[in-house]
């Protein structure tokens, strides 16, 4: 059984199909570095706030909907026709008015259009595993989308610096078959063969470079590095 996580389909399933392949099948992970921690306090603290409010009565734009849980876990049931499942952790999910669900994941980013095909997967893949948990009842989701914070601008008042976040709603498509099709994808590649490196991947030049490097008596000066 291959352990999905839908936090890989914007970015490593993309930049390269083998550190994916490896970190899938043999949980060998990319080094990564640490969110810094004034991000990371941002993005807590506003996620906090919002539970229990209504997004709607919040800012103007913002999808109707009360916020009834904050960074909850996902375990789904194995996708159809595959040998995967999803496992994960959504941002906020929140009750509609007509008691259907809405799915959202929170960005601290610019709020470019593109964002909406870039994450489509991901959000799709969250509602999968809502709908078709692996235990228990599910939920239905009718509404996936993107609320994006970035700062605008400072004022200062009261001895303290209010950064303003704006909040912009970025709508995602809901795409069941879409997803199932790129699950199926991902089935296959994990299935298969060992993948190429992609040429692109910083990782996998890095790799090459220390490679080359410990087979010289001398290490060379080199004017650029891969990053």
């Amino acid at each position: 059984m291959y352990k999905l996580s839908p936090s890989d389909f914007a970015y490593l399933y993309e930049e390269c199909k083998l550190c994916y392949y490896l970190k899938i099948k043999y949980g060998i992970y990319q080094p990564s570095m640490p969110m810094p921690g004034v991000f990371s306090a941002i993005n807590t603290r506003l996620q906090s706030t919002l539970v229990g409010k209504d997004l709607s009565i919040l800012a103007e734009g913002l999808p109707e909907g009360k916020v009834i849980s904050q960074e909850g876990w996902v375990d789904s049931k194995t996708v159809s026709g595959t040998e995967a499942y999803i496992k994960g952790k959504y941002d906020l999910l929140l009750e509609r008015p007509d008691k259907t669900h809405l799915l959202v994941d929170l960005k601290i980013s610019q709020p470019h259009d593109d964002k909406i095909e870039k994450y489509k997967t991901q959000l799709n893949a969250y509602k999968y595993a809502l709908e078709n948990p692996k235990y228990g009842k599910g939920y239905k989701i009718t509404k996936i989308g993107l609320l994006i914070f970035y700062p605008e601008g400072v004022s200062f008042k009261d001895n303290e610096a209010l950064i303003h976040f704006p909040p912009k709603w970025l709508e995602v498509p809901l795409d069941e078959k879409g997803f199932i099709t790129f699950i199926k994808e991902v089935n296959k590649l994990l299935a298969g063969e060992t993948p190429p490196e992609s040429k692109t991947c910083k990782w996998c030049q890095y790799r090459h470079v220390g490679e080359t490097l410990s087979h010289l008596e001398q290490v060379p000066v080199q004017d650029e590095i891969p990053f």
